[in-house]
């Protein structure tokens, strides 16, 4: 299995840093495991013809994985390439080789893709070269002739008649963004090619193409087309206008009627390979199903199921799965009547929280975003093994931050406000919060200007809010920072920062003001970070503290060299630690003096968290796949190569934990005292 490996310069310096050879220094690279929570999204399906129950699935991530029971459960197989933003939309299994697959793919943020094969079942892939860079949305092989692959992309239509050694575009210039492909069971050099405006046909493998528009709404986008092997007259085509039905190889079309003619977008058709009068078609809005050529459809699933891909197993029609966005993979073994999700194995969640449960081993909870009702929040209790999803309450919302206080109150920051767990479902914290008016304003007399790390004064505003208006608004909008320090919670959100001191039971907002106006309430409050009475917050580039639970505040001057704040913490010894694209940055005496953890091997910090269980400053970075725990007094850190690119993690009972972008939780697999590597702060070759 291919894994982004660590960086050659990183485990040099990794050696530096710990006195060991780079050779053992390497002893610490170990790829973590995804654990979960199940579920996320799969784009396209491909099996085995030989043995259906083998079936392949690809993501949005660059991953395959691979079923070897039918879809019950699933396991990583490979990852095609270094980068993680390949989305697979295009699989076949070659159906005189089973051994070889292949792999169209794209990049959603610009015009590259191409394909990849592999000819040991999936393990190793290679990139096709004759058609790199290339955007593929489309990828099918002719029946008749094995060797025979059509591709669809942006710039047309490819061909290739020695299995993926060499392609040629075959496609006229007015065809492009080709979204579908489809080809005549019996005839290699018919194919159609449906694109981001109407179908297009050729009958001489690509010497002449003619549009085929009559019966067809203008203008329309053609995402899935399928022609029926025994009677390769009739074919189905859908399209942004719907769904159409052709007798005639294309030559005329009839819109099928039936299906609601909403926003709803058709993305796939799929056909019975026993029946073709039954036909699936997954939809943005659930799955719909006709049993008699198109007269008739059914909704089988709700309507918040988006499908991008439909199997129908050919020994066992009844036997049916959906890949779907948010909700994975789901089953049915009535023929589409009724679905469970079929995820074991299969995470692909975009977890963007976590928080180890500070009372029960073992039980970590985690935030998702971007799945709706499918996602929020998930708790496992047994180390990562089974998940239960907790997100009742939640009303779609997207989990950013999770925190938890020493009464075991448990608080999610989500797009749409701060909620509490009450024991059987998250209620928004919709408590009142209080206005202030101006405050009374004292500054120091020291001179103003950014801290130094040697010792450079700097200028301190302190603001004392007094309350007088109690307005009863709910706390709205996403909450970009969540900290909590004994039984006072603080968040910061779109209209502000708001500080609870009864545990999250009522809120309030105090709204510091300067006379000048450097000490201000609003959205651009990204970082907060509490310990006992102190608190510190971060907006992109200026920090406040306060070190009597919010009641007055003081500027804080930025390190020399720190251009934005991403993130900060503070240790129980009062260490004020702010972490930002050139490094980590730490002050004992509220920012008068500032010092660069400059031997750290990495920057672009997008993590800086107080871990009490591990004692230590926990870090991870943009850069790298690296994460760091440092000591706080020794400066002194451990490290270990995850495997993957992370934004956060954290200690489980001796387990450690990441989140990962794409894929879910990944932990380490062994006990973190096995699997860490040393760095020490001495090494002043190490230093960037």
């Amino acid at each position: 299995m291919k894994i982004k490996q660590f960086p050659l310069f990183l485990a040099f310096l990794a050696a530096l840093l710990t006195g060991l050879p780079a050779s053992q220094a390497q002893i610490a690279k170990s790829s973590w495991l995804p654990i979960g929570p199940d579920g996320g999204d799969a784009r396209r399906f491909a099996f085995d013809p030989r043995d259906p129950s083998r079936i392949y699935l690809g993501t949005t991530d660059s991953w395959i994985y691979v079923s070897t029971d039918g879809g019950s459960t699933w396991s990583r197989i490979a990852q095609l390439a270094a980068q993680d933003n390949l989305v697979v939309d295009s699989l076949v299994v070659d159906r005189s080789d089973p051994n070889t697959i292949y792999a169209g793919v794209h990049v959603v943020t610009r015009p590259d893709g191409g394909v990849y094969i592999s000819h040991d079942r999936g393990v190793s892939w290679l990139e096709s070269p004759g058609i790199k860079g290339q955007a593929v949305l489309a990828l099918t092989q002719a029946p008749s002739r094995p060797e025979v692959l059509i591709a669809g992309t942006l710039q047309g239509v490819f061909r290739t008649e020695d299995r993926g050694a060499h392609w040629r575009q075959i496609s006229e210039p007015d065809i492009h963004e080709v979204q579908s492909i489809a080809i005549d069971p019996g005839d290699p050099n018919t194919i159609y090619a449906g694109t981001w405006h109407l179908p297009w046909k050729t009958t001489d493998g690509g010497a002449h193409w003619s549009g085929m528009t009559t019966g067809l709404i203008d203008d329309s986008d053609v995402f899935s087309m399928v022609v029926d092997r025994s009677y390769p007259s009739i074919m189905f085509l859908s399209a942004c206008s719907g769904i159409y039905r052709s007798d005639t190889a294309g030559d005329l079309f009839h819109k099928i009627q039936g299906i609601p003619s909403t926003a709803r977008r058709t993305r796939v058709l799929t056909m019975d390979p026993s029946d073709h009068n039954t036909v699936y078609a997954g939809t943005t809005e659930g799955l719909y199903k006709t049993t008699d050529g198109g007269t008739n459809w059914t909704r089988t699933t709700g309507p918040d199921v988006i499908i991008n891909d439909v199997y129908v197993d050919p020994r066992n029609p009844k036997h049916v799965l959906l890949a779907t966005d948010r909700s994975g993979v789901l089953a049915s073994e009535d023929a589409g009547l009724g679905f469970i999700a079929s995820n074991t194995g299969f995470s692909q969640r975009q977890v963007a929280a976590l928080l180890p449960d500070a009372k029960n081993p073992g039980t970590l909870y985690v935030g998702v975003v971007n799945d709706k009702t499918y996602g929020g929040v998930f708790v496992t209790a047994d180390y990562g093994k089974t998940w239960k999803q907790q997100s009742e309450g939640l009303r779609g919302a997207d989990v950013f931050l999770l925190a938890q206080s020493e009464a075991e109150t448990l608080m999610a920051g989500t797009s749409d406000g701060i909620f509490r767990w009450s024991g059987s479902e998250w209620v928004a914290a919709d408590a009142g919060f209080v206005r202030p008016p101006p405050p009374v304003v004292s500054r120091s007399r020291r001179a103003a200007g950014h801290a130094t790390t040697s010792g450079a004064a700097h200028r301190s505003t302190t603001a004392r809010a007094v309350p007088r208006k109690l307005d009863l608004h709910a706390i709205h909008g996403r909450i970009t920072a969540l900290s909590v320090a004994g039984d006072t919670w603080y968040a910061a959100t779109a209209q502000g920062v708001f500080i609870s001191t009864d545990n999250g039971e009522a809120w309030e907002m105090p709204g510091a003001h300067d006379a000048a106006g450097v000490v201000e309430n609003g959205n651009r409050y990204t970082a907060i970070a509490g310990e006992g009475s102190s608190v510190f917050v971060a907006r992109r580039e200026g920090m406040l503290f306060s070190p009597d639970k919010g009641d007055t505040w003081q500027t804080v001057a930025m390190p020399n060299g720190l251009t934005v704040v991403s993130a900060l913490a503070i240790t129980p010894d009062g260490t004020m630690w702010a972490a930002g694209r050139e490094g980590v940055f730490y002050t004992a005496d509220r920012g008068s003096t500032w010092t660069q953890l400059r031997q750290l091997p990495v920057s672009d910090i997008n993590s800086l968290a107080w871990d009490a269980s591990m004692n230590r400053v926990l870090v991870t970075s943009g850069q790298s796949t690296v994460i760091f725990a440092i000591d706080p007094s020794q400066k002194s850190w451990k490290w270990w190569n995850v495997g993957w690119p992370v934004h956060s993690f954290t200690e489980l009972s001796g387990h450690l934990m990441a989140a990962s972008f794409f894929s879910g939780v990944v932990a380490a697999p062994q006990p973190e005292s096995a699997s860490a590597g040393g760095g020490s702060s001495g090494v002043t070759s190490a230093r960037r």
